[in-house]
């Protein structure tokens, strides 16, 4: 059985080495790449989360790799967001005195709100809003790892997770080929190696 191919964006800023080793370990092929064309060509895209939302969105434009990316969903691609990575999906976001994102998702990722301990950073539950994607369905009510201040509004287009701190906030979507996450599967143990093992299968 052939090992199913993901495309990992390096923009520079990424946790690359532990996002790559837990996407190996569920049996997939990895390439790790700044290269627009080889992104551009790629059926699973991974964009992985470390650093902030303005740095990121602009690595991945200057690169060319934003580009690639809007081209490669448009031809049917798979992305996978992970922390830093979906909030970049969005139009807008309040980090470093303003940012603008790659604007495939619409709305602004926002500061959590003052009164709770930031960043956020260890497990928390997340929950079902609605009927989630059968990506993130087995997820509800599960404990996984966030490391972040910011994050997206919880009535976000596509928004299938729900978590709080402070606020209520979005911690997964899906839409049009675009899955996200704002924690991390690769630091969620258990739990996060069967969401990267749905993701590569699907």
């Amino acid at each position: 059985m052939t090992e199913p191919a993901v495309v990992l964006v390096d923009y520079g800023a990424g946790n690359l080495r532990s996002v790559e080793n837990a996407l190996r370990a569920v049996g997939a092929r990895v390439t790790v790449t700044h290269e627009p064309e080889a992104i551009r060509g790629a059926r699973r895209i991974v964009v992985p989360g470390q650093g902030s939302m303005p740095a990121c969105a602009e690595a991945m434009r200057r690169s060319g790799a934003a580009d690639a990316l809007v081209e490669a969903l448009g031809r049917g691609a798979l992305l996978l967001g992970i922390c830093v990575g979906l909030q970049i999906l969005f139009e807008e976001g309040d980090e470093g005195g303003g940012a603008r994102g790659l604007g495939l998702v619409p709305g602004r990722v926002t500061r959590l709100p003052d009164g709770v301990k930031l960043p956020h950073i260890g497990w928390s539950p997340v929950r079902a809003a609605g009927a989630p994607h059968p990506l993130f369905a087995p997820l509800d009510g599960q404990y996984v790892y966030f490391a972040h201040s910011y994050a997206a509004p919880a009535d976000a287009k596509g928004v299938d997770l729900v978590a709080i701190h402070g606020r209520p906030y979005c911690a997964a979507l899906a839409t049009e080929g675009i899955f996200a996450v704002q924690f991390h599967p690769e630091k969620s143990q258990r739990v996060g190696l069967a969401l990267l093992d749905r993701f590569v299968k699907l």
